[in-house]
């Protein structure tokens, strides 16, 4: 089992590279057009906006080589909504997939731009995608975009990736691990920064400088491989959380529809509303972004993928 902190990052962060650089500037366009540009974005009262957001994703992903495929479902209302992905197909182990995805929507009424939750993670799986796209890798990558994922969706049958997941199973389709970047680009230095529900606070820091891998007991192996990972190849402080039934926030995003399908999957998040105080407010816009750190993260969760994805 994962020693908590065993390898973690401490001190100073190294100078950013120019691979990181160019990250950083990329992720601010991507969330930038989604959250400054296209903003609040739902099928609720901006189905517009969310179709906008959607078409710029497969744009994107088309610009980088990718085809896209798209996975249109209605809702109860008449409404129609999709998911959207692009495959990177594996040369060793083709049968074997790992999903990279995050939703593209933001929670509804009110008018949150939603920068962090999760422009954050759509350009971080876009940046993925981008830094993946030439290598020749033994098991398949597929990047997705998931609708739907905020409430009044929120963990039903028409969350974006309940509907993906449940159509892998259908498929009988070997998914390894699912990883899903959420609400990734808050970091703070200052004590007093990070909370954590009773009783983890006495075990986790309280200075929001982390990224934390979350999953449940039956994906800790997973949660733990990628802990290990990234602690080894980035420097950048990381925290693994295989957490318990009671600790709801767990499953708190897109990962939590391939649990239900006994797919191992976990969050990389900077924890939303434990550490970010604009979370589903006017105030989640691109200029909250720490777009240098998000950067590493990203640039760290790559290497991971690629790991994982060679084994």
């Amino acid at each position: 089992m994962l020693n908590i902190f065993h390898g973690i990052h401490t001190g100073p962060l190294p100078p950013l590279t120019s691979d990181e650089a160019e990250l950083s500037k990329n992720l601010y366009k991507h969330i930038d057009m989604l959250a400054g540009v296209i903003g609040a974005r739902n099928a609720l009262d901006r189905p517009d906006p969310l179709e906008a957001a959607a078409g710029y994703i497969e744009k994107t992903l088309a610009a980088l080589g990718f085809t896209t495929a798209s996975q249109p479902y209605v809702l109860r209302s008449g409404r129609t909504v999709r998911n959207i992905d692009a495959e990177l197909l594996g040369h060793g182990t083709p049968r074997e997939i790992l999903v990279v995805g995050a939703h593209y929507d933001s929670v509804a009424f009110g008018g949150c731009p939603g920068a962090n939750d999760n422009a954050s993670g759509v350009a971080a799986t876009l940046e993925i995608a981008r830094l993946l796209r030439e290598k020749k890798l033994k098991r398949t990558v597929r990047f997705v975009a998931f609708a739907n994922e905020e409430p009044p969706f929120f963990q039903t049958d028409l969350m974006g990736s309940y509907v993906y997941a449940r159509r892998c199973r259908e498929r009988n389709e070997t998914i390894v691990g699912m990883i899903t970047p959420e609400t990734i680009g808050c970091y703070f230095d200052s004590p007093g920064t990070q909370s954590f529900p009773f009783p983890l606070s006495f075990v986790y820091p309280d200075v929001g400088n982390f990224i934390a891998f979350v999953g449940n007991a039956a994906s800790r192996r997973l949660v733990d491989r990628v802990t290990t990972i990234f602690r080894a190849t980035t420097k950048f402080p990381a925290v693994g959380f295989a957490a318990p039934k009671w600790v709801t926030k767990a499953g708190w995003s897109d990962h939590w529809s391939f649990w239900q399908f006994g797919y191992p999957g976990l969050m990389a998040t900077d924890t939303a509303p434990l550490r970010y105080k604009h979370y589903h407010t006017l105030q989640d816009t691109p200029d909250k972004i720490d777009y240098d750190r998000t950067a590493r993260v990203v640039m760290g969760l790559g290497r991971v993928i690629i790991t994982l994805a060679d084994e």
